[in-house]
């Protein structure tokens, strides 16, 4: 059984910086394209950034500019680095494949409030 593991998160002020990371045990890790999702209170689950197998990432536009995804496939991380974060980019946050094929790990918290 695939397990997702997150990490990373806590409680930092409005512009602070976290970085999350993501411990993955499927096999053939390398060809699968990874996302961080997040969801906040009353929300939907939703894509934050993904990076497939070359690298190329793509960003929600309201984290653009602000997060960078990247991943390590020989150790199956994906990471997630938020900087400049807001009191909107406070969720819970995920990862999975893209599109979701796994169930879903425990998720990290992030808090963004002064």
């Amino acid at each position: 059984q695939v397990q997702l593991v997150e990490s990373g998160g806590g409680s930092v002020q409005p512009g602070g910086s976290l970085r999350l990371s993501c411990a993955a045990s499927m096999s053939q890790f390398r060809t699968y394209v990874m996302g961080w999702y997040r969801q906040g209170p009353g929300n939907r689950r939703d894509l934050v950034a993904r990076i497939d197998n070359r690298g190329n990432q793509y960003y929600v536009d309201s984290v653009l500019g602000r997060f960078t995804i990247s991943r390590d496939n020989a150790e199956k991380l994906v990471n997630l680095q938020m900087n400049s974060l807001k009191p909107e980019d406070a969720a819970v946050y995920y990862c999975n494949t893209w599109p979701a094929l796994f169930s879903w790990g425990q998720g990290t918290q992030v808090t963004v409030s002064s």
